[in-house]
């Protein structure tokens, strides 16, 4: 094992034992704050502080008592669904948004302050209008997902088309290229790897986004999850709630990341 490798499992393992020992300091000061034992028995099962046996979250994450009461797993799961729904609709709109406005600056001149002024527009802004719209949990979701992660695909499809050096441009002009010649043939391989980098920061905020609309909207999620486990005083779950969402986002960028890698000629012609 190089010494490369043991920094990389020895200094996150030090960060680590940092995050627990403020774990524990804020355990410590705040009354009933969930200790990391005890969280952990909550998470996997086992006996708790007051000698009290314990059945895990974690130990059934399959289990379906009900519609609207399922494990863990089926939470995650309908949370990704909806994700993935708004995600495909923001690719399919953002992707040509982007060529159209890389291509004519007409088109760029005409849509980049809208762009600039709904970009930074919370979700939880966009979520009461889309309710009254379609009044369905499903729908809401999945909309204000599509509204607030297809800016980064439309500015990075658009940056990728700029980004073609004019010479080939030039020469599809000579060979009288169409629109969609030029666009696959001499567009698209230049600008693929930017919209693969849009689309991976378009997954984050989709993630990212889900957690606070089903704390909202309601119904099975595992932001409603985490939401409901509140209401019902466990504690020890919500932090539960939140290492799962951040270990699903970490697994989703870290996909996106090798797609996007593939994709980069850049990185390929250095390696």
């Amino acid at each position: 094992m190089n010494k490369e490798m043991l920094k990389k499992i020895f200094l996150p393992l030090l960060v680590l034992v940092l995050i627990v020992q403020v774990w524990l300091g804020i355990a410590s000061v705040v009354d009933e704050f969930p200790t990391p034992s005890s969280t952990y028995t909550v998470a996997f099962g086992g006996i708790n502080a007051d000698g009290d046996e314990v059945e895990g979250s974690l130990a059934d994450p399959f289990y379906i008592e009900n519609q609207d009461d399922k494990g863990v797993f089926w939470q995650i799961m309908a949370s990704l669904q909806r994700v993935f729904g708004g995600f495909a609709l923001a690719i399919l709109v953002g992707v040509p948004v982007g060529l159209f406005i890389g291509m004519s600056k007409n088109a760029q001149y005409a849509l980049d302050p809208f762009i600039q002024i709904f970009k930074p527009v919370s979700p939880l802004a966009w979520l009461p209008l889309l309710l009254f719209i379609f009044k369905d949990i499903n729908a809401t979701a999945i909309s204000t997902i599509f509204i607030t992660s297809i800016w980064p695909i439309i500015i990075n499809t658009a940056l990728g088309v700029r980004s073609v050096n004019e010479d080939y441009m030039n020469v599809a002009k000579v060979l009288r290229f169409t629109a969609f010649e030029k666009v696959m043939q001499i567009i698209l391989p230049v600008a693929v790897p930017f919209i693969f980098t849009g689309m991976r920061l378009s997954l984050g905020i989709a993630w990212l986004v889900i957690v606070a609309a089903e704390m909202l909207t309601g119904g099975i999620g595992i932001g409603f999850w985490i939401w409901d486990e509140y209401n019902n005083l466990n504690y020890e779950n919500i932090i539960i709630g939140i290492i799962l969402v951040g270990l699903v986002g970490f697994f989703l960028d870290l996909v996106m990341g090798k797609i996007a890698d593939y994709f980069d000629y850049t990185k390929k012609g250095g390696e």
